[in-house]
């Protein structure tokens, strides 16, 4: 394990990284502004939970081989583009509530509700190929060179990216949620819906025109 100074900068580099606004940010906004705090902070830990699959998986070296095979990359690169699309499309398109049904909708979020908002977060976040590569970029900068069982830090240190993720996501829902009590917020709900379907549409597309890392090989 690095050091307290590396481990530190790490921690440091968690937090500003979960910060930056991205699909992941918009999607807790997006469900806290529509569904209140606690379906914020449920769409963060499906995140989180897609988060754990990709730290495994680069383990394993499914990581690895989206890194260096084209047609593995592509497929998951056109899945996961598709699911942004259909999210940002549906966004785009969905019928205007008046703010007392908004309220009303996040005090009924009920366990259904709360499952599809968390898959929604686990499939956003395992679809992207970019993820996995994020990680196999990041994460082994903190590994020494001549440590023993670097998988294993590999995996202790992606928990602890994921962790250190928890306060930032309660962050993020509990500002949203803010907002959404806000009157001006609530009255152009439905407009801030179709910007976040307009943003989820741009990275869709942005990630379908991703090209696969540098290297890369047939399948």
């Amino acid at each position: 394990m690095p050091d307290l100074p590396h481990l530190l900068a790490f921690i440091a580099a968690g937090w500003l990284l979960n910060l930056t606004p991205g699909p992941d940010v918009l999607y807790i906004v997006a469900n806290s502004l529509r569904s209140g705090v606690r379906a914020g902070i449920v769409s963060g830990f499906g995140i989180l939970t897609g988060c754990f699959v990709h730290i495994f998986a680069a383990a394993v070296g499914v990581g690895t081989l989206l890194a260096t095979s084209a047609a593995a990359f592509a497929v998951l690169k056109y899945v996961g583009a598709a699911y942004l699309l259909y999210l940002g499309v549906r966004m785009v398109f969905s019928r205007a509530k008046a703010p007392a049904d908004l309220q009303q909708a996040a005090a009924a979020s009920g366990e259904r509700g709360l499952r599809e908002i968390f898959l929604g977060g686990f499939w956003t976040n395992v679809l992207n190929p970019k993820v996995a590569l994020f990680f196999l970029a990041f994460v082994p900068q903190f590994i020494a060179p001549d440590a023993d069982s670097k998988g294993l830090y590999f995996v202790l240190l992606g928990v602890l990216f994921n962790l250190n993720s928890i306060p930032v996501i309660v962050g993020w829902a509990a500002f949203a949620g803010w907002m959404a009590r806000r009157s001006a917020v609530q009255k152009g709900m439905h407009w801030l819906d179709r910007a976040a379907g307009v943003l989820f549409i741009g990275f869709g597309l942005k990630l379908a025109f991703t090209d696969a890392p540098a290297g890369r090989t047939g399948p």
